[in-house]
């Protein structure tokens, strides 16, 4: 009877030792890990510690690897969990559920080199390890062997460990980036690209933690703007301070990836200067927010005017006949007096504000239409005024207008920015001078005076443009579009212009066949005109040789003429020398019967009478002398 008892009581023994050798091995996968439980033990954990380092009841500290382990049944239980996985594309941000407390004020834990990837429990916590949230994130592909009640990873799809937290507990579903109030995109790997517009991105960074910023800056600059102020008491130029201030310091804490680094080197909390460029970063999103914006871009025939928001207390740089704000240097709050050139820019939109400004020549239409190279004019309309008698003028006007680029900063201090330059002082200047200058003329000498009333409004304009620092380079009339009843007047008034020209035209084309017509003429009659003109040469020749022949005979008989009468005036003198001589020894009467009896004598012709004639006792003489004036009287006759 004994006998059977014993044998029964150790073949019991024999199974519980049997069930109990073989409870207490455990396998373990190859991507898994146990967590040992001690059930029973003389040693009590201390109320802030949940996990059993010197054989304390609860949760052990050593896990079980892969493999079959053994842990006595029923003194330990063992859970599997799984590997912590971080899939590709994705973070893994890690929460401790153990170590010391978080400091007030505090949203996450310091981290130490020693820490690792936290996988040593027993160094995380000999060194000072915190509970909450690590600054490291876990990489994508990382494959660790966490503790499961020591430390939570959350991922973008599911979440690794044991939650202890009760609130977490009361979900009672799966903890995910909501169950935080985050996104699930948040556990992504932030990657920074062109835009899906092409455009040009960066990352503009808040951080969740960190010292507060100084009294009145609203971001943080690691080190402030120390450097700007060593660089301005040396040689530095403008240039030189702009490429220091959007040169981010981000190489001192990568990016923001080692946040613990960022806030040894003085980062605070809040908006951050630097932002983060092109690339791919794993941030911690319980620390770092990332707002994606556009980078600034410059583009050719263009500058940027920067009104600063962040920076050292303004300094006036504009001189004191500037009377419209203040020009500051780089650095400082303000509008600095250096504008920025072509080129892609990385500023923080909400430190500083660029306000583009066009330096090619910039042409706006007062028109329907507008200009699409910048829209500018997009305001602007056809200008609408009234003449002197009452006509209403629709105007459609062109002015082109230029902004130097060392003069870009001061017009934006005067006038705010480029929109206001046109909407408001251009819109003013322009209308009411063309509404004034028609007013005071009669409509027909505004349309023949276009050119006038051009030529006076550029100068004009120029003028009043040049105290906003812009220069006028032209203003043209585009098109005019005239009243209905003034249409009328000057429709008729061109119609007869054109009857006018059209007459001057027809007599104009009978002018030009008359001239044909005699040129046909003169054609015609050509052989005849040669022949003609042939004979006129003959004549004319001939009445030259006639004309030569006459002046040779008329010469011959002036020079013969003149021989002679020198001749005769020798004679003649010779001859009154010998009468006055004769006068003197005859007397004159007989003087002059001798000569005259001497000239009939040598004339040929019979002096001696066929018949004498005498009488009256004259004697002679008498009857000579009778006879002498017979034949004298006969000879004038």
């Amino acid at each position: 009877m004994w006998i059977i008892v014993l044998a029964i009581a150790a073949g019991l023994c024999l199974f519980v030792a049997s069930a109990v050798y073989l409870l207490s091995f455990h396998r373990i996968g190859p991507s898994e890990i146990g967590l040992v439980t001690k059930r029973f033990s003389a040693k009590k954990l201390s109320d802030d510690n949940l996990i059993a380092f010197s054989g304390e009841a609860g949760y052990q500290a050593e896990l079980l690897m892969p493999g079959l382990r053994f842990r006595l049944w029923p003194l330990y239980a063992v859970q599997r969990f799984p590997w912590v996985q971080i899939p590709a594309g994705q973070i893994g941000v890690v929460l401790a559920q153990v170590g010391h407390s978080l400091p007030v004020g505090a949203k996450s834990a310091v981290y130490k080199d020693v820490f690792g990837q936290f996988t040593d429990l027993d160094a995380f916590i000999r060194e000072g390890g915190q509970k909450g949230v690590q600054r490291p994130v876990l990489s994508p592909g990382t494959t660790l062997p966490l503790h499961p009640v020591a430390f939570m990873v959350i991922t973008r799809d599911r979440s690794y460990g044991l939650a202890l937290n009760p609130e977490l507990n009361a979900a009672r579903g799966p903890i995910t980036p909501a169950s935080f109030n985050l996104r699930a995109e948040d556990f992504e790997v932030l990657q920074i690209r062109r835009g899906n517009d092409a455009r040009d991105i960066i990352g503009i960074v808040n951080t969740l933690e960190g010292g507060p910023l100084p009294s009145g800056d609203i971001s943080s600059r690691l080190s402030g703007f120390r450097d700007v102020v060593e660089m301005e008491t040396g040689s530095a130029t403008d240039q030189d301070i702009i490429e220091v201030l959007f040169g981010a310091k981000n190489h001192l804490h990568n990016n923001y990836q080692d946040f613990q680094a960022f806030l040894d080197h003085g980062g605070r909390i809040g908006l951050q200067h630097d932002p983060i460029l092109y690339g791919a970063y794993t941030i911690n999103p319980f620390l770092v927010r990332i707002e994606l914006v556009p980078m600034l871009v410059i583009e050719q025939g263009q500058v940027a005017v920067i009104k600063s928001y962040v920076g050292l207390p303004p300094k006036d740089m504009s001189g004191a006949e500037f009377k419209f704000g203040t020009l500051v240097r780089p650095g400082h709050r303000g509008i600095w007096q250096e504008p920025l050139r072509t080129g892609k820019y990385p500023i923080n939109p909400y430190c500083y504000k660029a306000e583009i400004v066009p330096t090619a020549i910039l042409t706006l239409n007062w028109a329907e239409r507008i200009s699409a190279a910048h829209h500018l004019d997009s305001k602007l309309e056809t200008i609408t005024a009234k003449s002197a008698e009452g006509f209403i003028f629709r105007i459609d006007l062109q002015v082109q207008i230029h902004v130097p680029d060392t003069r870009a900063p001061r017009v934006i201090s005067t006038v705010g920015t480029i929109n206001n330059l046109v909407d408001e002082v251009l819109q003013a200047a322009v209308g009411n001078h063309f509404r004034d200058t028609l007013q005071s003329m009669p409509a027909i000498d505004f349309i023949e005076k276009r050119k006038e009333v051009q030529r006076v409004a550029f100068e004009r304009i120029s003028e009043q443009l040049s105290i906003y620092f812009v220069e006028t380079k032209g203003v043209y009339i585009q098109d005019v579009l005239f009243p209905e009843d003034l249409v009328k007047v000057l429709t008729t008034r061109e119609i007869a212009k054109q009857e006018i020209a059209t007459f001057e035209q027809q007599r104009q084309a009978q002018d030009q066949r008359i001239r044909m017509e005699q040129a046909r003429g003169t054609a015609d009659m050509q052989a005849e005109l040669a022949k003609s003109a042939v004979g006129v040469n003959i004549k004319t020749n001939q009445a030259s040789a006639r004309r030569a022949e006459a002046e040779g005979e008329s010469y011959y008989i002036e020079q013969t003429g003149k021989a002679k009468g020198a001749e005769v005036l020798a004679v003649g003198l010779a001859k009154a020398e010998s009468y006055d001589a004769q006068v003197k020894s005859f007397g004159a009467n007989a003087t002059a019967f001798v000569n005259a009896i001497d000239a009939l004598s040598k004339s040929g012709n019979r002096f001696v009478p066929e018949i004498l004639v005498s009488g009256g006792g004259a004697g002679a003489f008498d009857g000579l002398a009778a006879t002498l004036m017979k034949y004298l009287g006969e000879r004038k006759a």
